[in-house]
């Protein structure tokens, strides 16, 4: 099983504890993206605010999310890896705790997020890359071993 490295995604989308889930629910939005990192004044990252979050913790209670602040809705019991984790850990975490992100931090530093999609690319790219191998072995072997060994 491939390594988490190559689909961490780096670039991330960062809201204060402070943002209302509006902002962070259009923030989402306009990026095409199911979650937001929120942090402290200092940058701190303190938890992860989802699409989830917004339906369960502000719409399904009946919120305003434009008066409820991102601290009062966050998750802040997120699943953590280290850069290195196999995607199998990961997808079993995630089946686990049952979270479609994990925060990747290595050294006690906030690294990016891997989210359930990244993981579900990561294996296809590996099984487009195992088909392409036995295709090119089955293809490459001469007839006369391939007719001898049938």
């Amino acid at each position: 099983m491939p390594e988490i490295t190559q689909r961490i995604q780096r670039d991330v989308a960062r809201a204060p504890q402070t943002s209302m889930a509006l902002e962070a629910a259009r923030l989402m939005s306009e990026r095409f993206i199911g979650s937001v990192v929120v942090t402290d004044e200092t940058g701190r990252v303190r938890g992860l605010f989802t699409e989830r979050d917004l339906m369960k913790r502000v719409v399904g209670e009946g919120r305003d999310p434009a008066a409820t602040p991102l601290k009062e809705v966050m998750r802040t019991d997120v699943v953590t890896v280290s850069a290195n984790e196999s995607v199998e850990r990961c997808l079993d975490l995630m089946r686990q705790h049952r979270t479609r992100h994990l925060m990747v931090f290595d050294d006690g530093e906030f690294r990016g997020l891997v989210s359930l999609r990244d993981l579900v690319l990561l294996l296809l790219d590996e099984k487009e890359q195992l088909i392409q191998e036995l295709t090119h072995y089955i293809n490459s072997e001469p007839a006369t071993q391939r007719s001898a060994g049938a």
